[in-house]
């Protein structure tokens, strides 16, 4: 018996920041997949992480990730990397999370960076915290200074739910972070698109959700 749905939120709730990067690396010249494999080189403790757990400026991960791209083949600046990390929001995940919430507890694990390290229009951030007036409680990365997958982020989530992990669907696109949720008990989806995540949500949870 399912009691909570908790989703992560960029590439789940938006669309995956993985398509920006593509379209700049095309238009840059620079080799494919460079920003993707350098956010996966050392993931726990390369630029990435540290700027997520917010133990380093803007500055310094601008500094940092170029170092760690330059080691892989290719410079490219932190700066340039951050305006690529807005996706833009799914209305039809929008609406299942939206008809989750009248039957279930949701929350949500986002692994983000501190405030103001990206720059957004004020209509899409207000929009957004529409959305995230959604979850009943919300945990950010950059805030607790842990990122997922460290398994102590998803225990906080379902001790201030106050459920069990066996009663929980965890969404997530990264298998990496999927893992420790499985591992405690949930119910996971890994999210390649709306369609196929939402069938695998109404599956779940027996609810119509579109």
């Amino acid at each position: 018996m399912i009691e909570a749905v908790i989703w992560d939120f960029g590439g789940v709730v938006t669309t995956s920041p993985f398509e920006a990067f593509m379209r700049y690396e095309a238009a840059h010249g620079l080799p494919a997949d460079i920003i993707r494999r350098t956010n996966a080189e050392n993931h726990l403790e390369n630029a990435w992480a540290k700027f997520e757990r917010a133990e380093i400026d803007a500055a310094t991960f601008d500094e940092l990730f170029a170092a760690e791209s330059r080691a892989l083949g290719a410079e490219v600046r932190g700066r340039d990397v951050l305006p690529l990390l807005s996706g833009d929001l799914r209305p039809e995940m929008i609406e299942a999370l939206r008809r989750v919430k009248l039957s279930f507890k949701t929350g949500c694990i986002t692994n983000n960076l501190p405030a103001n390290a990206i720059g957004s229009k004020s209509g899409r951030s207000l929009y957004v915290a529409e959305v995230m007036a959604l979850f009943d409680h919300i945990i950010e990365s950059a805030k607790i200074g842990l990122r997922k997958p460290d398994p102590r982020i998803y225990r906080m989530m379902v001790e201030t739910l106050g459920v069990d992990p066996a009663r929980c669907v965890y969404l997530d696109d990264l298998g990496v972070n999927l893992k420790p949720a499985r591992e405690m008990g949930m119910t996971t989806i890994k999210v390649l698109n709306a369609p196929q995540a939402i069938a695998e949500l109404e599956a779940a949870t027996g609810l119509l959700l579109r």
